[in-house]
């Protein structure tokens, strides 16, 4: 690779031994690489930004906006500090609330599998107290109930209502979907409790995928879940882990699934794969892929159904994030373009703003429809018509590149709005709480309130 054209200084944690230290974001050829040397452990250099959009296009500024009521002290820094502390810059979007640590697959890559022996379930005592802390420091924002898996929980529709209860107006599941697609009427219990969407993983349109990352073929039970649920009335996400060479050229064909079963599916949010646990040496170049890497992906593979242009930088989150763009599903199975926002994209925005209105648009997009189309058959300027099938037939395609040892950046961090509701009842952004060194001891996770042998120095 050529010297690089820019550089940008930020900071990231060592992959070894997880002690902040400085960092930079260097631009050349196409490709941005955050570089980061260790004192005791080296230097590393991990691509994040691949292709275009160019990445010095895509950056967002926002105007920082701390937490009202910061619960943990500015002490030893990003990312020890977390709890909110008072140099957090984004506030809480969704929270995260796991109410398991049990699980019904073994998934090679999972966000919360770190080798342990699960611990028992928080009790319902103990969930309601995590939720009354996410309403005390952050207000109304979405809940997702996670794990785990939370549909190990007999009682989950009861903790379903209990976050509803508490005043929370989206509640969403996250989950494989495994029982929904076995046991009848559970889709229809978990609506009836106040389900308002199932975060739903989904790797493929084949068996191949889910034989390599899941451990087994699932497609079936995938197809029959997104079913059950639509039919309850719950809005279904379709959430694929993009990993180069087991579905990355799978995901165009997930896409047109997910229009197909419109308006149930209320969009697909791609994750590329993040590397958690134990990892001796840092993951090759050539098993990342990056956000604008999924972006022309989309547009190769639907044949411009969707085009890479299309996909803006976040509101809420740090731009280099994620990527989302909404369109109209019409009655042949085309997709047209929303309108993008207007304002200037040079300008800097409050952080809140992005804040309350991600949490606004998640609320109203990923719930399942309310009420019923017209058919689409008069002209295409005919205003009542498009907002009648708008009412229902909108179509969300999102993309989030959650970051690990090697790609933690902490100016990004700070900017994070998807926080974790930790069994402490600290609020750690997602990110932080899912780190791990490359021996696969966690920073924040599973301490419950305790510090791991990577403390700051």
């Amino acid at each position: 690779m050529s010297a690089p054209e820019a550089r940008q200084p930020t900071a990231s944690v060592c992959p070894v031994c997880l002690r902040t230290i400085p960092a930079r974001r260097e631009t050349a050829d196409g490709v941005t690489r955050l570089v980061k040397a260790c004192p005791l452990h080296g230097e590393f250099s991990t691509p994040v930004w691949r292709g275009a959009p160019a990445f010095e296009g895509w950056l967002r500024p926002k105007t920082p906006s701390p937490p009202a009521e910061p619960a943990t002290p500015r002490a030893r820094g990003c990312p020890y500090d977390c709890g909110l502390c008072p140099d957090h810059g984004q506030h809480t979007c969704t929270a995260l609330v796991e109410v398991t640590w049990r699980c019904n697959l073994t998934c090679p890559l999972c966000f919360a599998s770190a080798g342990e022996t699960p611990r028992p379930d928080p009790t319902p005592e103990a969930v309601a107290r995590l939720l009354e802390g996410v309403m005390r420091h952050s207000g109304p924002c979405n809940i997702q109930l996670s794990g785990g898996e939370p549909t190990v929980r007999d009682d989950l529709p009861a903790l379903v209502a209990l976050a509803k209860g508490a005043g929370f107006p989206f509640v969403q599941l996250n989950t494989n979907g495994l029982r929904i697609a076995r046991e009848d009427g559970y889709a229809e219990a978990l609506a009836a409790a106040g389900l308002d969407s199932a975060f739903l993983q989904f790797d493929g349109v084949t068996q191949r995928p889910y034989e390599i990352l899941r451990g087994r073929p699932l497609l079936e039970e995938k197809l029959a879940a997104v079913e059950r649920l639509s039919r309850a009335g719950v809005g279904v996400v379709l959430v694929p882990t993009v990993v180069p060479g087991v579905n990355a050229t799978e995901l165009g064909a997930i896409l047109r699934l997910g229009v197909e079963r419109a308006p149930g599916v209320r969009g697909v949010h791609f994750q590329p794969v993040s590397y958690f646990g134990r990892h001796p040496g840092p993951p090759a170049d050539a098993a990342r892929i990056t956000l604008p890497e999924v972006m022309t992906a989309l547009e190769a593979q639907t044949g411009g159904l969707v085009r890479a242009a299309d996909f803006s930088p976040p509101g809420c989150e740090h731009a280099l994030c994620s990527f989302n763009a909404s369109y109209l599903v019409g009655e042949d199975g085309g997709l047209t373009r929303l309108s993008r926002g207007g304002g200037n994209c040079c300008a800097p925005r409050p952080a809140a703003e992005g804040a309350d209105k991600a949490k606004a648009y998640v609320a109203r997009q990923w719930a399942a429809p309310r009420g019923a189309a017209l058919p689409m058959a008069g002209p295409a300027d005919d205003l009542d018509r498009f907002l009648a099938r708008a009412r229902t037939h909108i179509f969300a395609v999102s993309g989030m590149a959650f970051q690990d040892a090697w790609t933690l950046d902490l100016e990004r961090l700070r900017g994070c709005c998807i926080h974790v509701a930790a069994p402490d009842g600290r609020l750690i952004p997602f990110c932080a709480y899912n780190l791990t060194a490359t021996d696969g001891s966690p920073l924040h996770r599973s301490t419950a309130g305790r510090r791991t042998s990577h403390d700051a120095p």
